[in-house]
């Protein structure tokens, strides 16, 4: 289980905190394919490499991929840092809690069961690899590490069990105490019982924040960027299904449909959202999707468009394209209308513009 135990005498060891705080996500965690969407065995690498962006995920026979679940531990962790930094005390990426602790923060139950569960989740994150050029500011850099470099079982002096410990790597840590790549994140999310629906939700909190004009990304685009195994049809109905269902908390979601029958996933805030950035001092087995025998389409669903302009790319303030095609100098926006779903069920016609076209207006 000890990886390197030579490293557990080089860092300072930090308790975890009591009590309740923020929950708060690294923002490179959210962008992009780390993690499987799927509870089943994965061993299958992900690959990803957009831009200057490239990430390799490796799994081992034994254990399989950490899943976007197991990453709730990670969640833990960066608001345990976050919360004692703010605090005025010491961290470390040594880190010593108790099984209860981390299953009560991230909304699981504290039985028998639930601790072993708690122990595979560690298990797989300390197997699985990522080699990523992430923050590496030489060209053709890779940092390659594990989710949690390695975790002990703590007994007492009695031998009885007395909580574990964990050493979180290097690159993980850096990214936690800069305020820039942190989010908080509405603990409404760890009752998210989809993998997929839970991969859209840190999606969707990371490029929309509070952005009232809304994002948007491109199916294919968000098929490529998920890492998900599933093929791009079975992809793009669960998408639709969530637009049907609504379940992210703070934020309405929406199909849009361009005049050359491009899908695209449009969203915007609505209700209480989370705060923004977090600088210091802020107070404060379930398959992805339905079924595989269940491909009915789903019911009516709301669209969020206020009119009938196709807006651009988001390129205002986001270097990352929404669509899985390169984006051309002095991109403008789409020639023709949305296609509200809720429009399209109703009138049961196929899938078109409504209307005559127009030039939208930049």
């Amino acid at each position: 289980m000890s990886r390197n135990a030579s490293e557990r005498g080089q860092l300072d060891l930090f308790h975890a905190l009591p009590g309740e705080f923020a929950a708060r996500d690294a923002q490179d965690l959210m962008s992009y394919p780390f993690f499987s969407l799927s509870k089943s065995h994965r061993t299958r690498p992900i690959e990803f490499a957009v831009g200057g962006v490239e990430i390799r995920v490796e799994a081992v026979a034994d254990h399989g991929m950490a899943t976007i679940w197991d990453a709730d531990i990670l969640i833990w962790v960066a608001s345990q840092i976050v919360e004692a930094r703010d605090s005025g005390l010491r961290t470390s990426r040594l880190m010593a809690a108790t099984p209860y602790q981390i299953l009560t923060f991230i909304g699981r139950g504290t039985s028998a069961r639930d601790y072993h569960r708690l122990k595979a989740a560690l298990d797989r994150l300390q197997s699985t690899t990522v080699c990523t050029s992430i923050r590496q500011l030489a060209e053709g850099r890779r940092h390659r590490f594990s989710w949690i470099n390695e975790w002990t079982e703590r007994t007492d002096a009695t031998g009885r069990p007395d909580g574990i410990e964990l050493i979180v790597p290097d690159w993980f840590y850096r990214a936690v105490l800069d305020d820039a790549l942190i989010l908080t994140i509405d603990r409404a999310y760890f009752d998210l019982t989809g993998g997929l629906d839970r991969w859209l939700y840190r999606l969707v909190r990371k490029h929309g924040g509070r952005q009232k004009a809304g994002w948007r990304f491109e199916f294919r685009h968000l098929h490529v960027k998920s890492g998900s195994l599933s093929p791009y049809k079975r992809f793009a109905f669960e998408l639709r299904d969530i637009i049907r269902r609504q379940p992210l908390p703070g934020y309405r979601l929406a199909l849009e449909i361009e005049a050359r029958g491009r899908r695209l996933l449009a969203f915007e805030p609505c209700g209480q959202a989370v705060d923004g950035l977090v600088p210091s001092g802020t107070s404060g087995i379930v398959p992805s999707g339905t079924g595989p025998s269940c491909y009915q389409e789903p019911g009516l669903v709301p669209s969020i468009s206020k009119d009938d302009r196709i807006r651009g790319r988001n390129l205002n303030s986001n270097s990352e394209s929404n669509s899985c095609c390169g984006t051309p100098t002095g991109d403008r926006p789409e020639i023709g209308r949305a296609l509200s779903l809720e429009t399209h069920l109703r009138n049961n016609k196929p899938e078109r513009p409504l209307g005559t076209s127009r030039r939208a207006t930049t």
